[in-house]
C-alpha cells in the first residue's frame, strides 16, 4: 500500500484540484486498496429532469467516472510501492479513461449519492475497476464498468 500521504493528497486532488470534480461537489469518504467512496448531494445544477428533480445521467457518468478513475490510480500506486513521488505523479498525469459503461438502472432520485469503486484487475497499463451509484437510501441507481489507461 501507498504511504498514507499520498493517498490523502490523490484524494484531495481529485476532489479539489480538478474544477469540475469540485462543482460536482465530490468528496472522498474511503480510500483504500479494497475500496473507494465519494458522496455529493444534490442540488439543482446537477438536476437533468427538473420536473421530478433527477440527477442529470452526465453527472450520474461523472461521479461514476471520477470514482473509477481515482481507484485505477490507487491500483498503479500499489503496482509501484516503491516508486519516487515525481515519477508516479508523471504517470498519473498520464492517467485517463479509456471506456466507460454505464447501466442506469433506476432514475437518480435523492438527496445524497453516494458511489463505490472496487478494482477488478490492475495490470502494466491498463486497470479495470467496477462501480456503483446509491442514494441516502442505498436504492442502486446505476452502475458502471471502466477501463483506464495507467501505463
Amino acid at each position: 500500500m501507498p504511504k498514507p500521504e499520498l493517498v490523502e493528497q490523490l484524494a484531495e486532488t481529485f476532489s479539489q484540484k480538478v474544477p469540475f470534480n469540485k462543482l460536482l461537489g465530490l468528496e472522498f469518504d474511503q480510500l483504500d486498496r479494497d475500496c473507494c467512496k465519494v458522496h455529493f448531494d444534490n442540488k439543482p445544477e446537477l438536476v437533468g429532469n427538473y420536473i421530478q428533480g433527477i440527477l442529470h445521467g452526465g453527472v450520474i457518468a461523472s461521479a461514476i467516472d471520477v470514482a473509477g478513475g481515482t481507484m485505477a490510480a490507487l491500483g498503479l500506486m500499489q503496482k509501484n510501492p516503491e516508486s519516487h513521488p515525481e515519477e508516479l505523479l508523471d504517470k498519473l498525469s498520464r492517467l485517463g479513461t479509456i471506456d466507460l459503461r454505464i447501466d442506469y438502472v433506476r432514475p437518480g432520485r435523492g438527496k445524497r449519492f453516494e458511489t463505490t469503486a472496487k478494482i477488478l484487475r490492475t495490470g502494466n497499463k491498463v486497470a479495470v475497476v467496477r462501480m456503483e451509484l446509491h442514494n441516502e437510501e442505498n436504492t442502486l441507481i446505476a452502475l458502471g464498468t471502466g477501463t483506464y489507461l495507467i501505463g
